[in-house]
C-alpha cells in the first residue's frame, strides 16, 4: 500500500494534534501550527501557517497531500477563504478532504437528535460557519470529501476538562445545562475513528459521537466525581424551559462495533490524574 501523505490543517490545536499523534506512525503525516511552541518549530513535519496572513495554496503545493484534514480554528472569514482554496485544490488534484464539523450545524433544531442526512439549520454564528463550509464540500464528488460532525469533545487534555478542573481548584462554579440532551466523544475515540475512515477510504457524512444520549448536567457531574473527591459549586444554566437536543447520532454511516462508543465509555475514560 502506498504511504498516504496527509496534511492536518490546525495540527497544533487540541484535536489536530491528537489526530497527528494517532496517524504519524502509519502515514507520511504533516501539520500546520500557528502559535509557535518549540516542539512544532523544530519538527520538520510542521509548517507555520497563519490563517489570516498566509495562502493555504502554498502549503498544499509544498506538501502535495492525498488527504487533507481540516481542524482549523480562528477568524471565520479567513476560514471560509481557506476552504475555498482547498476546494479548488481538490478539484485539480487526486485528494480527499476530511472536514471537522460540529453538532452546531443543527443547533436550530432543538426537539430531536440529528442524523447524517438531516437538513442543517443553525442559529449560532459558529454553526452557520460550519454549514457554509459543509455546503462547499457537498458540491464536490463524494469520493473527495468527508464531513465529520462531532459533538462536545472531552478527554484528559481537552480544554473542557482543563476548565472544569481549574474551576474546581479555584472554587469557581462549574456551568451545567440541565435541559440540554447531547451525545459526547473524546479525543482518543475520535482519532481512532478518523484513522479507520482514512484506512478504508470512507467518504461522505459521518456522525462521530457516542451512540447514546445523556443530559449535560448528569454527564458533567459524573465526570467531576471521577476527577476526585470534591464538592464543586454548580451553576445551572437554563437557556430554555424545554429540553433541547444538541446531538449527532449515526444512522446511515455506522462504524464497526469496536469503534462505537457510549457516553459511559467516555466517562470511564476520565479516571485520571
Amino acid at each position: 500500500m502506498e504511504n498516504k501523505k496527509i496534511l492536518i490543517l490546525g495540527g497544533s490545536g487540541f484535536l489536530g494534534n491528537a489526530i497527528y499523534k494517532e496517524l504519524c506512525n502509519y502515514f507520511d503525516t504533516y501539520g500546520t501550527y500557528f502559535n509557535a511552541r518549540r516542539s512544532f518549530e523544530g519538527n520538520q513535519q510542521f509548517f507555520k501557517y497563519d490563517l489570516e496572513e498566509d495562502d493555504v495554496f502554498e502549503i498544499l503545493e509544498q506538501v502535495r497531500p492525498q488527504i487533507i484534514i481540516s481542524a482549523l480554528r480562528g477568524n471565520f472569514a479567513a476560514q471560509i477563504q481557506a476552504h475555498q482554496h482547498i476546494v479548488e485544490y481538490l478539484n485539480n488534484n487526486q485528494c480527499t478532504l476530511y472536514f471537522l464539523s460540529s453538532a452546531n450545524v443543527f443547533d436550530a433544531y432543538r426537539k430531536y437528535p440529528s442524523y447524517e442526512n438531516d437538513k442543517t439549520l443553525s442559529e449560532s454564528v459558529y454553526g452557520r460557519l460550519k454549514i457554509k463550509i459543509e455546503n462547499m464540500l457537498l458540491r464536490l464528488p463524494q469520493k473527495k470529501m468527508g464531513i465529520l460532525r462531532v459533538p462536545m469533545v472531552f478527554g484528559n487534555g481537552s480544554p473542557r476538562i482543563k476548565d472544569i478542573k481549574k474551576y474546581i481548584w479555584e472554587n469557581e462554579p462549574v456551568e451545567v445545562f440541565p435541559n440540554l440532551i447531547l451525545n459526547v466523544t473524546n479525543d482518543d475515540k475520535l482519532t481512532q475513528q478518523i484513522h479507520y475512515l482514512i484506512n478504508r477510504n470512507k467518504t461522505g457524512i459521518f456522525h462521530l459521537g457516542s451512540n447514546d444520549l445523556v443530559h449535560h448536567e448528569d454527564f458533567i457531574k459524573e465526570v467531576v466525581d471521577r476527577i476526585g473527591n470534591f464538592n464543586p459549586i454548580y451553576k445551572r444554566v437554563f437557556t430554555t424551559n424545554e429540553e433541547r437536543y444538541l446531538a449527532v447520532l449515526p444512522k446511515d454511516n455506522k462504524l464497526p462495533k469496536n469503534l462505537q462508543v457510549t457516553y459511559q465509555d467516555i466517562i470511564d475514560h476520565h479516571i485520571m490524574s
